[in-house]
């Protein structure tokens, strides 16, 4: 398909999946009346976030090598040979590769502890305000006098509760344990920006830097407005709250086309890690690195890597059937012979 087909496709797609949103927020707040119009610039935010999403997602996921990656990882996770041979495996993929994203611990403990603050406090913060935005949840005072609270969702009450006690502390500030979190995450990773070398290399302002700016202003914006109202009695609110919303429109909107977009991309890597554990969980004969012998990875999932190689044109799939080290020395040993040969 030619690209302007597949920008038409994506964008089709792309507006179906927002107009999908739209009905749901007016079917969710029951015909808008639980809807706060005081949200409406989030609510539309959230819109355009989802035809953002949406659009980049068909037009990645359209590409040979992210296609080939999707149609591999969808079979295996939803092959039921997968599932008699290991039916624990693809919680547990997620679970370590999704929540707890163990291979970042693998390159450093204080960046893979980092990165969990930041997951964590943006999930809580997405599971919290999305729905609050779109009128899906609702907070009444179950009477005139007490001090009771129901949390109803789509006009069903699923919770009661008193604003004094440890699930109304929760429910009232869960943005501000979201905001604490994310503000820890991204102190850590502007600090590293500044003062690591193989950070600072290769950073640009604009994918680097700015999308940890505007997390770090929706914190602290979120924080301010706590602050005002329990301390200022008030003091500074209105200011803050159009600052906080601007800055949360404004990464909203962002997210699809900056680096936040791994996000969206990160579970369609949980089905080729499950593609490649299902192959050695069979038993599938291992390659082995063509120089020194080391195994690499089954059989299956060299020729993948390889055909996704070809796909792509890159004219070098022999490439897969070395080891990484492997691989190092014969970059080298190609600069001396015929780059280095050059400078004489």
């Amino acid at each position: 398909m030619d690209r302007r087909k597949l920008r038409q496709r994506a964008a089709l797609v792309a507006a179906l999946v927002s107009l999908a949103l739209v009905v749901a927020i007016v079917l969710g707040s029951r015909g808008l009346r639980d809807f706060d119009s005081a949200l409406l610039p989030y609510a539309v935010a959230t819109v355009f976030l989802a035809f953002g999403v949406t659009y980049r997602y068909t037009m990645w996921v359209s590409e040979p090598a992210a296609w080939r990656m999707f149609r591999k990882g969808l079979r295996a996770a939803f092959s039921m040979e997968n599932f008699r041979r290991a039916p624990t495996a693809l919680p547990r993929m997620a679970t370590t590769y999704l929540g707890f994203q163990k291979f970042l611990g693998a390159r450093s403990h204080a960046r893979w502890a980092a990165h969990q603050l930041m997951f964590w406090g943006c999930l809580l913060a997405a599971a919290i305000t999305f729905p609050l935005t779109w009128g899906w949840f609702t907070f009444t005072a179950s009477s005139a006098t007490g001090p009771g609270y129901e949390m109803r969702i789509w006009g069903f009450k699923v919770l009661g509760f008193t604003s004094s006690s440890v699930i109304g502390w929760a429910m009232f500030h869960g943005l501000d344990l979201a905001a604490v979190l994310v503000i820890g995450g991204v102190g850590y990773f502007l600090w590293r920006r500044y003062h690591d070398r193989a950070a600072t290399t290769g950073q640009r302002f604009a994918y680097d830097f700015l999308p940890l700016l505007a997390l770090l202003t929706v914190s602290v914006t979120g924080l301010l407005l706590t602050f005002s109202e329990i301390f200022l009695h008030g003091g500074g609110y209105e200011f803050l709250a159009v600052l906080h919303m601007v800055s949360v429109v404004f990464t909203l909107v962002y997210l699809p086309f900056g680096k936040f977009f791994h996000i969206v991309q990160r579970p369609a890597a949980v089905g080729m890690q499950l593609f490649k554990f299902t192959s050695r969980d069979a038993g599938q004969e291992l390659f082995t690195c063509r120089r020194c012998g080391t195994e690499i990875d089954t059989v299956p999932a060299v020729e993948n890597l390889r055909g996704t190689m070809r796909d792509m044109g890159l004219g070098f799939d022999e490439w897969a059937e070395y080891c990484p080290r492997c691989k190092r020395v014969l970059r080298g040993g190609a600069y001396l012979t015929d780059v280095k040969r050059g400078f004489k």
